[in-house]
Protein backbone atom coordinates (compact mmCIF):
# COMPACT_ATOMS: atom_id res chain seq x y z
CA UNK A 1 0.00 0.00 0.00
CA UNK A 2 2.58 2.65 0.54
CA UNK A 3 4.31 1.96 -2.28
CA UNK A 4 1.29 2.24 -4.30
CA UNK A 5 0.47 5.93 -2.32
CA UNK A 6 4.21 6.47 -2.89
CA UNK A 7 3.81 5.96 -6.80
CA UNK A 8 0.69 8.29 -7.19
CA UNK A 9 2.54 10.71 -5.13
CA UNK A 10 5.72 10.53 -7.96
CA UNK A 11 3.13 10.81 -10.50
CA UNK A 12 1.79 13.91 -9.36
CA UNK A 13 5.19 15.72 -8.63
CA UNK A 14 5.99 15.91 -12.06
CA UNK A 15 2.28 16.74 -13.41
CA UNK A 16 1.54 13.68 -14.88
CA UNK A 17 -2.70 13.95 -15.35
CA UNK A 18 -4.38 10.63 -14.05
CA UNK A 19 -6.69 8.91 -17.02
CA UNK A 20 -9.99 10.00 -16.40
CA UNK A 21 -11.21 6.19 -17.28
CA UNK A 22 -9.45 2.59 -16.97
CA UNK A 23 -8.68 1.43 -20.85
CA UNK A 24 -6.37 3.93 -22.68
CA UNK A 25 -8.16 5.46 -25.26
CA UNK A 26 -5.97 6.05 -28.93
CA UNK A 27 -3.53 9.06 -28.36
CA UNK A 28 -4.19 11.76 -30.79
CA UNK A 29 -0.82 12.95 -32.07
CA UNK A 30 0.18 16.11 -31.45
CA UNK A 31 0.42 19.05 -33.78
CA UNK A 32 -2.09 20.03 -36.94
CA UNK A 33 -3.46 17.69 -39.30
CA UNK A 34 -3.96 20.81 -41.99
CA UNK A 35 -0.66 21.95 -43.24
CA UNK A 36 -2.14 25.48 -43.94
CA UNK A 37 -4.44 27.59 -41.75
CA UNK A 38 -8.06 26.75 -41.82
CA UNK A 39 -10.09 29.80 -43.46
CA UNK A 40 -11.08 32.19 -40.87
CA UNK A 41 -14.33 33.21 -40.37
CA UNK A 42 -15.87 36.56 -42.26
CA UNK A 43 -17.10 37.42 -38.58
CA UNK A 44 -13.88 37.40 -36.72
CA UNK A 45 -12.26 39.45 -39.41
CA UNK A 46 -14.53 41.80 -39.35
CA UNK A 47 -14.40 42.45 -35.48
CA UNK A 48 -11.08 42.38 -36.06
CA UNK A 49 -11.00 44.97 -38.59
CA UNK A 50 -13.30 47.19 -36.82
CA UNK A 51 -11.07 47.42 -34.40
CA UNK A 52 -8.02 48.69 -36.45
CA UNK A 53 -6.15 45.41 -35.63
CA UNK A 54 -4.58 42.36 -36.88
CA UNK A 55 -4.58 38.97 -35.58
CA UNK A 56 -1.18 39.54 -34.96
CA UNK A 57 -1.30 42.58 -33.16
CA UNK A 58 -3.97 40.97 -31.07
CA UNK A 59 -1.78 37.98 -30.90
CA UNK A 60 1.15 39.93 -29.37
CA UNK A 61 -1.16 41.56 -27.16
CA UNK A 62 -2.89 38.42 -25.34
CA UNK A 63 1.00 36.72 -25.01
CA UNK A 64 2.54 40.05 -23.76
CA UNK A 65 -0.82 39.80 -20.82
CA UNK A 66 0.12 36.40 -19.81
CA UNK A 67 3.93 36.79 -20.03
CA UNK A 68 3.67 40.18 -17.52
CA UNK A 69 0.90 38.75 -14.88
CA UNK A 70 2.54 36.13 -12.92
CA UNK A 71 -0.28 36.17 -11.11
CA UNK A 72 -2.34 34.92 -13.70
CA UNK A 73 -0.20 32.25 -14.65
CA UNK A 74 -0.31 31.07 -10.96
CA UNK A 75 -3.78 31.17 -10.91
CA UNK A 76 -3.95 28.99 -14.51
CA UNK A 77 -1.92 26.46 -13.13
CA UNK A 78 -3.75 25.82 -9.91
CA UNK A 79 -7.20 25.94 -11.45
CA UNK A 80 -5.51 23.14 -14.47
CA UNK A 81 -4.45 20.77 -11.46
CA UNK A 82 -7.79 21.49 -9.78
CA UNK A 83 -9.72 19.99 -12.98
CA UNK A 84 -7.24 17.55 -13.95
CA UNK A 85 -5.77 19.30 -17.25
CA UNK A 86 -2.39 20.56 -18.30
CA UNK A 87 -2.77 24.31 -18.10
CA UNK A 88 -1.21 25.09 -21.61
CA UNK A 89 -4.78 23.80 -22.86
CA UNK A 90 -6.23 27.25 -20.83
CA UNK A 91 -3.76 29.45 -22.18
CA UNK A 92 -4.30 28.16 -25.94
CA UNK A 93 -8.26 28.80 -24.91
CA UNK A 94 -7.25 32.64 -24.02
CA UNK A 95 -4.50 33.14 -26.39
CA UNK A 96 -7.46 31.67 -29.17
CA UNK A 97 -10.20 33.90 -28.13
CA UNK A 98 -8.80 37.13 -27.62
CA UNK A 99 -6.62 36.79 -31.20
CA UNK A 100 -10.06 36.16 -33.00
CA UNK A 101 -12.76 36.97 -30.97
CA UNK A 102 -11.98 40.06 -28.87
CA UNK A 103 -8.89 42.50 -27.47
CA UNK A 104 -7.51 41.80 -24.35
CA UNK A 105 -7.54 44.24 -21.29
CA UNK A 106 -3.91 45.79 -20.61
CA UNK A 107 -4.43 43.30 -16.69
CA UNK A 108 -5.91 41.10 -15.05
CA UNK A 109 -7.34 44.09 -13.24
CA UNK A 110 -9.58 45.52 -15.70
CA UNK A 111 -11.72 41.78 -15.88
CA UNK A 112 -12.56 42.66 -11.99
CA UNK A 113 -13.76 46.25 -12.85
CA UNK A 114 -15.86 45.09 -15.61
CA UNK A 115 -17.43 42.11 -13.60
CA UNK A 116 -18.39 44.91 -10.90
CA UNK A 117 -20.34 46.74 -13.45
CA UNK A 118 -22.32 43.93 -14.43
CA UNK A 119 -22.86 43.20 -11.15
CA UNK A 120 -25.05 46.31 -10.42
CA UNK A 121 -26.80 45.43 -13.60
CA UNK A 122 -30.74 44.87 -13.39
CA UNK A 123 -31.44 42.40 -16.47
CA UNK A 124 -32.72 38.79 -17.36
CA UNK A 125 -32.25 35.93 -19.76
CA UNK A 126 -35.53 36.14 -22.00
CA UNK A 127 -37.01 36.60 -25.25
CA UNK A 128 -39.18 39.72 -25.62
CA UNK A 129 -41.56 39.94 -23.19
CA UNK A 130 -41.26 35.72 -21.97
CA UNK A 131 -38.80 35.44 -19.02
CA UNK A 132 -36.55 32.21 -19.15
CA UNK A 133 -38.26 30.81 -15.81
CA UNK A 134 -41.89 31.17 -17.93
CA UNK A 135 -40.65 29.77 -21.57
CA UNK A 136 -39.36 26.65 -19.70
CA UNK A 137 -42.92 26.13 -18.52
CA UNK A 138 -43.96 24.79 -22.23
CA UNK A 139 -44.77 21.04 -21.76
CA UNK A 140 -42.00 20.01 -24.53
CA UNK A 141 -39.22 20.82 -21.58
CA UNK A 142 -40.89 18.35 -18.96
CA UNK A 143 -38.57 15.28 -20.05
CA UNK A 144 -35.85 17.34 -18.92
CA UNK A 145 -36.60 17.28 -15.34
CA UNK A 146 -35.13 13.65 -14.97
CA UNK A 147 -31.73 14.91 -15.90
CA UNK A 148 -29.47 14.86 -12.16
CA UNK A 149 -26.95 17.16 -13.14
CA UNK A 150 -26.76 20.96 -15.12
CA UNK A 151 -24.89 19.29 -17.86
CA UNK A 152 -27.65 16.70 -19.22
CA UNK A 153 -30.32 19.44 -17.67
CA UNK A 154 -29.30 22.18 -20.46
CA UNK A 155 -28.45 19.95 -23.18
CA UNK A 156 -31.51 18.56 -23.30
CA UNK A 157 -33.73 21.92 -23.11
CA UNK A 158 -31.18 23.00 -26.10
CA UNK A 159 -32.36 19.74 -27.87
CA UNK A 160 -35.60 20.83 -27.27
CA UNK A 161 -35.06 24.23 -28.35
CA UNK A 162 -33.59 22.90 -31.86
CA UNK A 163 -36.74 20.20 -32.05
CA UNK A 164 -39.86 22.26 -30.95
CA UNK A 165 -38.94 25.85 -31.02
CA UNK A 166 -36.00 27.28 -33.26
CA UNK A 167 -37.73 28.84 -36.36
CA UNK A 168 -40.92 27.57 -35.17
CA UNK A 169 -44.44 29.64 -33.97
CA UNK A 170 -45.52 28.00 -31.05
CA UNK A 171 -48.53 29.12 -29.23
CA UNK A 172 -48.96 32.11 -30.77
CA UNK A 173 -45.27 33.51 -30.64
CA UNK A 174 -42.84 32.93 -33.28
CA UNK A 175 -39.33 32.27 -32.21
CA UNK A 176 -35.88 32.97 -34.41
CA UNK A 177 -34.10 30.43 -36.77
CA UNK A 178 -30.87 31.19 -33.97
CA UNK A 179 -29.50 29.02 -31.27
CA UNK A 180 -30.87 28.82 -27.94
CA UNK A 181 -28.00 30.85 -26.47
CA UNK A 182 -28.36 33.53 -28.79
CA UNK A 183 -32.03 33.88 -28.34
CA UNK A 184 -32.35 33.59 -24.44
CA UNK A 185 -29.28 34.03 -23.02
CA UNK A 186 -27.76 37.04 -24.63
CA UNK A 187 -29.44 40.43 -23.32
CA UNK A 188 -27.40 42.91 -24.69
CA UNK A 189 -26.38 41.63 -28.20
CA UNK A 190 -26.57 38.66 -30.24
CA UNK A 191 -22.60 36.66 -30.45
CA UNK A 192 -21.85 37.83 -27.52
CA UNK A 193 -19.42 36.51 -24.60
CA UNK A 194 -17.86 37.65 -21.92
CA UNK A 195 -14.29 37.60 -19.31
CA UNK A 196 -11.29 36.12 -19.42
CA UNK A 197 -12.78 32.82 -20.90
CA UNK A 198 -15.27 34.49 -23.25
CA UNK A 199 -17.86 32.41 -22.07
CA UNK A 200 -21.01 32.39 -22.71
CA UNK A 201 -24.20 32.56 -20.02
CA UNK A 202 -25.28 28.82 -21.19
CA UNK A 203 -22.37 27.75 -20.99
CA UNK A 204 -21.62 28.84 -17.59
CA UNK A 205 -25.38 26.95 -16.67
CA UNK A 206 -24.12 23.89 -17.87
CA UNK A 207 -21.11 23.38 -16.18
CA UNK A 208 -22.53 24.83 -13.13
CA UNK A 209 -22.57 21.71 -11.39
CA UNK A 210 -19.26 20.52 -12.24
CA UNK A 211 -17.94 24.07 -10.87
CA UNK A 212 -19.75 24.05 -8.10
CA UNK A 213 -18.43 20.38 -7.03
CA UNK A 214 -15.11 21.17 -8.15
CA UNK A 215 -13.94 24.50 -6.84
CA UNK A 216 -16.49 25.56 -4.64
CA UNK A 217 -18.46 28.36 -5.90
CA UNK A 218 -22.33 28.79 -5.30
CA UNK A 219 -24.30 26.90 -8.54
CA UNK A 220 -25.56 29.40 -10.90
CA UNK A 221 -29.71 30.28 -11.22
CA UNK A 222 -30.70 31.21 -14.76
CA UNK A 223 -33.47 33.34 -13.09
CA UNK A 224 -29.98 35.54 -11.57
CA UNK A 225 -28.75 36.92 -14.68
CA UNK A 226 -26.65 39.72 -13.41
CA UNK A 227 -24.61 36.63 -10.63
CA UNK A 228 -24.12 34.60 -13.96
CA UNK A 229 -22.98 37.45 -16.04
CA UNK A 230 -20.54 38.36 -12.62
CA UNK A 231 -19.50 34.67 -12.84
CA UNK A 232 -18.31 34.06 -15.65
CA UNK A 233 -16.83 38.26 -16.00
CA UNK A 234 -14.77 37.27 -12.51
CA UNK A 235 -11.73 36.26 -13.95
CA UNK A 236 -11.01 33.64 -10.74
CA UNK A 237 -14.63 32.25 -11.70
CA UNK A 238 -13.96 32.43 -15.46
CA UNK A 239 -10.92 30.23 -15.22
CA UNK A 240 -12.55 27.36 -13.34
CA UNK A 241 -15.31 27.52 -15.71
CA UNK A 242 -13.22 27.47 -18.52
CA UNK A 243 -11.08 24.52 -17.05
CA UNK A 244 -14.73 22.60 -16.52
CA UNK A 245 -15.21 23.27 -20.80
CA UNK A 246 -11.61 21.79 -21.15
CA UNK A 247 -12.26 18.96 -19.09
CA UNK A 248 -15.73 18.25 -20.71
CA UNK A 249 -14.33 18.11 -24.02
CA UNK A 250 -11.19 15.89 -22.95
CA UNK A 251 -13.28 13.29 -21.43
CA UNK A 252 -16.27 13.53 -24.17
CA UNK A 253 -13.87 12.48 -26.98
CA UNK A 254 -12.00 9.89 -24.39
CA UNK A 255 -15.47 7.87 -22.92
CA UNK A 256 -17.14 8.63 -27.11
CA UNK A 257 -15.15 8.62 -29.35
CA UNK A 258 -12.25 6.19 -27.62
CA UNK A 259 -9.99 8.89 -28.39
CA UNK A 260 -7.45 11.25 -25.91
CA UNK A 261 -6.60 15.09 -26.93
CA UNK A 262 -5.34 15.37 -23.91
CA UNK A 263 -1.99 16.27 -25.44
CA UNK A 264 -3.48 18.27 -28.08
CA UNK A 265 -4.18 21.93 -27.79
CA UNK A 266 -5.05 23.21 -31.27
CA UNK A 267 -7.69 20.15 -30.41
CA UNK A 268 -9.16 21.63 -26.95
CA UNK A 269 -8.89 24.84 -28.09
CA UNK A 270 -10.99 23.91 -31.32
CA UNK A 271 -13.53 22.79 -29.34
CA UNK A 272 -13.81 25.53 -26.78
CA UNK A 273 -14.03 27.73 -30.00
CA UNK A 274 -16.97 25.76 -31.35
CA UNK A 275 -18.37 23.54 -28.25
CA UNK A 276 -20.85 20.55 -28.93
CA UNK A 277 -17.94 18.12 -27.90
CA UNK A 278 -20.39 15.39 -27.50
CA UNK A 279 -22.05 15.33 -30.79
CA UNK A 280 -18.59 16.21 -32.44
CA UNK A 281 -16.67 13.39 -30.27
CA UNK A 282 -20.61 11.25 -31.60
CA UNK A 283 -19.78 12.03 -35.42
CA UNK A 284 -15.92 11.16 -35.29
CA UNK A 285 -17.00 7.72 -33.69
CA UNK A 286 -19.57 7.38 -36.36
CA UNK A 287 -16.46 7.83 -39.20
CA UNK A 288 -14.31 5.38 -37.71
CA UNK A 289 -16.60 2.98 -37.50
CA UNK A 290 -17.35 3.81 -41.47
CA UNK A 291 -13.78 3.66 -42.61
CA UNK A 292 -12.57 0.56 -40.55
CA UNK A 293 -9.43 3.26 -39.62
CA UNK A 294 -8.58 5.73 -37.78
CA UNK A 295 -9.86 8.87 -38.66
CA UNK A 296 -8.28 11.84 -36.88
CA UNK A 297 -9.97 15.37 -34.87
CA UNK A 298 -8.65 17.76 -36.97
CA UNK A 299 -8.40 21.76 -35.52
CA UNK A 300 -10.31 24.61 -36.88
CA UNK A 301 -8.18 27.74 -37.77
CA UNK A 302 -8.54 28.93 -34.21
CA UNK A 303 -6.86 25.59 -32.60
CA UNK A 304 -4.39 26.20 -35.80
CA UNK A 305 -2.77 28.86 -34.50
CA UNK A 306 -2.04 27.37 -31.09
CA UNK A 307 -0.42 24.37 -32.28
CA UNK A 308 1.67 26.61 -34.70
CA UNK A 309 2.48 28.75 -31.48
CA UNK A 310 2.95 25.76 -29.08
CA UNK A 311 6.38 26.30 -28.25
CA UNK A 312 6.11 30.19 -27.98
CA UNK A 313 3.05 29.31 -25.61
CA UNK A 314 5.11 26.99 -23.50
CA UNK A 315 7.44 29.50 -22.68
CA UNK A 316 4.88 30.87 -20.22
CA UNK A 317 4.34 28.71 -18.19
Amino acid sequence: MRKTLLALAALLAIGTVLPSYAEAATLVPPGNRNAEQPGVPGASARRTKGSNSTYERKYQKVYELLSSDKQLISKIKSTASRYGIDPIHMVGAIVGEHTYNVDAYDRLQSYYVKAASYAGNSFRFGYKDETIAQFLTHSQFAKCQSKSDSYGLWNCREDVWEASFRGKTVDGVSYPDNRFSAVFFQPFYAGQTFGLGQINPLTALMLSDTVARTSGYEKLDENDASAVYTAIMDPDHSLAYMAAAIRKSIDDYKSIADMDISRNPGLTSTLYNLGGSQQRAAALAQKNRQSGGTVWPEENYYGWLINEKLPELQKLL
